[in-house]
């Protein structure tokens, strides 16, 4: 998936001589590395989905950050990986694409586990991206104190200087809100996007003020239910869970005042035995699903939903060439 290319649209008028900048950066790391809940701190609300279990992303989801000097265009992309299926292989495929295309690519590194052989694969491939700035986010502050803080940091500008990596900057940050962590979250999450905004191009804004993602509605909802689903999932499902959405229609014959959406959306599963865990006792856990899902999509499109959802199984799709092109990768 690459970046797009959007028209351009001419900046509101601003006083003074500060060149306007407009630009793509991309979060990059190993997986649950904080880079959804980054993107959804900058943004200001959920344009990508977070999940305690890794590897949660699979589109490269762009939230868009307006600011009266720049526009900065976020694109988060799935945690580069050891890839064990034809999943797997694709989501690494579109995290190269990104960077390749990008004007800033943001590394996340968790503050509270030490640098790994996962996050030195990915500097050492970083390493070979020669022109584009790359800034190092020490996430998850909250969970440290500045002792084990400034280990990390010391750590990873150490990283940077063994690989040639020259980091932009290096920048601790808690992208939960409220919580100030050890390098006080009240100001951390602006301070990232002060520091990206001059190293974008200049020109002028490439969305419309008011847009904060150009992930089309169906995708959106897709994901919230998936979300949903992931949540409280026994160990002994993996993730094996994707969500399509067959329909989105207004329903007929409903006053203007009281509009109501009809979405019907089957969750895939790789295998029969897995059926049983989603559903849950007498279905309570799809209809737990549902209701968690059905808010959050409320929440996003500003209209009371009617939410269908079945099961169905796609035997080993995360393997399968047809069923990744049907299941949408």
């Amino acid at each position: 998936m690459s970046v797009p290319t959007p028209h351009p649209v001419e900046p509101a008028p601003r006083g003074g001589t500060t060149p306007h900048r407009a630009g793509f950066a991309c979060f990059v790391g190993r997986p649950n590395a904080g880079k959804s809940t980054l993107t959804n701190a900058l943004v200001g609300t959920k344009v990508a989905i977070t999940s305690n279990r890794p590897q949660t992303t699979r589109h490269t989801v762009r939230g868009i950050v307006h600011r009266p000097d720049a526009q900065l265009v976020l694109v988060d992309t799935p945690g580069l990986h050891k890839p064990r299926t034809l999943l797997g292989e694709r989501l690494n495929d579109v995290v190269r694409t990104t960077w390749a295309e990008v004007d800033v690519i943001g590394f996340c590194l968790p503050a509270d586990q030490k640098l790994g052989p996962g996050d030195r694969y990915i500097a050492t491939e970083l390493a070979g991206i020669k022109k584009t700035p790359k800034i190092a986010i020490v996430t998850k502050t909250d969970l440290v104190d500045s002792k084990q803080l400034a280990e990390q940091l010391i750590a990873i500008d150490r990283l940077g200087k063994d690989l040639g990596i020259e980091w932009a900057e290096i920048v601790p940050v808690s992208a939960v809100a409220g919580d100030k962590g050890a390098g006080g979250r009240a100001g951390q999450v602006d301070l990232l996007a002060d520091l990206i905004a001059p190293l974008l191009p200049e020109g002028p804004a490439l969305y419309p003020e008011g847009d904060l993602t150009d992930e089309p509605e169906q995708v959106m909802v897709a994901e919230l239910i998936r979300e949903a689903a992931l949540e409280g999932v026994r160990d002994e499902l993996p993730h094996s869970i994707a969500v399509v959405v067959e329909e989105m229609l207004p329903r007929e014959d409903r006053p203007a005042d009281r509009p109501l959406l009809d979405i019907h959306a089957n969750v895939y599963i790789e295998r029969p035995s897995q059926k049983g865990i989603i559903i849950g006792p007498k279905g309570k856990r799809l209809k737990e699903v549902g209701t968690k899902s059905r808010k959050h999509i409320e929440a996003l499109l500003g209209t009371p939903v009617f939410l269908d959802l079945h099961v169905k199984v796609a035997k080993d799709w995360q393997r399968d060439p047809k069923q990744l092109r049907k299941l949408g990768f």
